[in-house]
């Protein structure tokens, strides 16, 4: 049995990193064959490309050159972890995927779509998610979330650094995303509190697992 690639969407401070640990946990005690991943960083050359792209440095990057370096990590971890891991029929949990630089370098830095695209199919080989998992919050909120966990410590990487129009603009671009392919991207409530956004997670998963020939133990 081929593999599922479970994706997980949002703005900052949206909780969808908090979700994929408990989903894991889930699917694990379930019997099922996990693995969670991210975008920039799941391999041991995109970790050192996410430190060049989220850390708060003196020098600018490019918005090109940013769109370029997330392109490297994501072919990278395509051809390094994604693939054989949907090889070996595994389930895989990814924090962000194609959908994010859609959103942030195409409709947060407004860059040309069809190079993103274009980009886009070069690095996954034409890879798409199975299921994408939108965590639909407001920004000003999904912001705040992150002061509040940091304990009022401002530790904001380089994009959440980014002024409120700039994430308002990421919003709309999952927004519009979610439109166009109803079947790929479920939205999740994410203003609810975190028992009640897992449950919405477990309930959309576990109609999924089920068509795909996934069963609990």
């Amino acid at each position: 049995m081929n593999g599922k690639l479970i994706v997980f969407e949002g703005v900052e401070g949206c909780g969808k990193t908090t979700q994929i640990q408990r989903i894991y946990q889930w699917l694990l005690s379930s019997g099922i064959p996990v693995v969670v991943t991210r975008e920039p960083g799941g391999t041991e050359l995109g970790s050192h490309l996410r430190q060049l792209l989220l850390e708060v440095g003196k020098s600018t990057i490019a918005y090109t050159t940013e769109l370029l370096l997330y392109a490297a990590d994501r072919a990278q971890h395509v051809e390094q972890e994604l693939k054989p891991d949907l090889q070996q029929g595994k389930i895989i949990l990814c924090d962000r995927f194609t959908d994010s630089t859609v959103a942030y370098q195409g409709y947060g830095r407004s860059l040309d779509m069809s190079l993103i695209h274009q980009l886009n199919a070069i690095a996954t080989s034409g890879l798409e998610s199975d299921l994408t998992l939108w965590f639909d919050v407001d920004v000003e909120i999904g912001l705040s979330r992150k002061i509040s966990s940091n304990n009022g410590v401002t530790t904001a990487d380089r994009i959440e650094q980014e002024k409120i129009e700039f994430h308002r603009r990421v919003q709309q671009g999952y927004t519009e995303l979610a439109g166009l392919y109803p079947q790929r991207i479920q939205r999740i409530d994410a203003l609810l509190d975190q028992d009640q956004v897992q449950r919405q997670i477990q309930a959309i998963l576990t109609e999924r697992l089920q068509n795909w020939g996934f069963h609990n133990t």
